[in-house]
């Protein structure tokens, strides 16, 4: 197989746990500071969990249940493969620690489980909870994965996301002082952002600590307060070529060694008001790959030393 123009994350992972693996999803029933009042409420204004949340991933049913359920649809399709438990619905680390505790190890105690991701907000990891789980990462594979979602606080507010890149930084500063390894999830196509502020981010998510990205196209999602604005103003969302430029360009200014987990996201059509790109993942990852070689694209070949 040809070498990828940038550290994918299948390969990464390989070398970490000597086995290909798969993330079964968890909905552990977290809350949301920008959702239960704390900072405000009805969530960001993209935001639907129901997007990536697949059928067996359901919070009425306890961790262990959703993973044995998560491992048995994915063992009808592979064989020889181990899983990571996800924390991927709402904020991840948003509870007293000893409920933390009791979930995140409910969900390793399940045979063929070789670590565990948390998805969570840079807002919401005291140094209580750094501590626990500095100690827990220690045990087991770890990654903490921090919705970033943009560098440019004045995006942020306009998305009602309740911090601050400057937050961002510090969580992830704080976080890989711990020898924890750190995820970031980007949104490029925000509204009011253009392509330049775009390639901003790669350079400035590039100067902080951050070992893994998760990049997202902007996509619509039916009754959320964007779908609404959306179908107000008719703001501009990227079509697929426009968006493999950029994220080519956003590789192209991106550190060397951060490893790309994602590039775009694919939420239920039945869901989606724009853009409706009608492709499968791999295949996105497929036109992506080609459009780099085509190229001669590398990561971080645009960065000055």
């Amino acid at each position: 197989m040809e070498k990828k123009h940038y550290n994918d994350f299948g390969s990464w992972i390989r070398e970490q746990l000597g086995t290909k693996v798969q993330k079964i999803s968890i909905d552990a029933g977290f809350s949301c500071p920008n959702r239960d009042g704390f900072k405000g409420t009805g969530g960001c204004v993209f935001c639907d969990n129901k997007t990536f949340s697949p059928s067996y991933c359901e919070g009425t049913k306890n961790v262990k249940q959703q993973m044995i359920e998560g491992i048995n649809f994915f063992k009808r399709k592979y064989n020889d493969i181990r899983y990571l438990a996800y924390f991927q619905s709402y904020t991840n680390t948003y509870a007293p620690v000893e409920k933390l505790k009791r979930l995140y190890e409910e969900a390793l105690g399940v045979d063929d489980v070789a670590g565990i991701v948390i998805g969570t907000r840079p807002d919401c990891v005291s140094d209580e909870v750094l501590d626990y789980l500095e100690h827990l990462n220690r045990q087991t594979f770890m990654i903490v994965e921090y919705g970033i979602e943009s560098v440019n606080n004045h995006t942020l507010e306009n998305i009602r996301r309740g911090h601050t890149f400057e937050c961002s930084q510090d969580a992830i500063a704080r976080t890989n002082e711990r020898g924890i390894t750190v995820g970031g999830h980007l949104i490029l196509g925000l509204p009011g952002e253009m392509r330049e502020d775009n390639i901003k981010a790669a350079v400035e998510i590039s100067k902080t600590r951050i070992d893994i990205l998760k990049l997202h196209q902007l996509q619509i999602v039916k009754n959320t307060f964007l779908a609404n604005e959306y179908l107000e103003k008719q703001f501009h969302v990227y079509d697929v070529d426009e968006y493999i430029e950029l994220v080519a360009s956003f590789i192209q200014h991106t550190r060397k060694d951060i490893v790309f987990d994602r590039f775009a996201s694919q939420s239920p059509a039945d869901m989606i008001i724009a853009p409706k790109w009608c492709i499968k993942s791999h295949e996105f990852t497929d036109k992506l790959d080609n459009y780099l070689r085509k190229n001669e694209i590398y990561q971080g070949q645009s960065i000055i030393d």
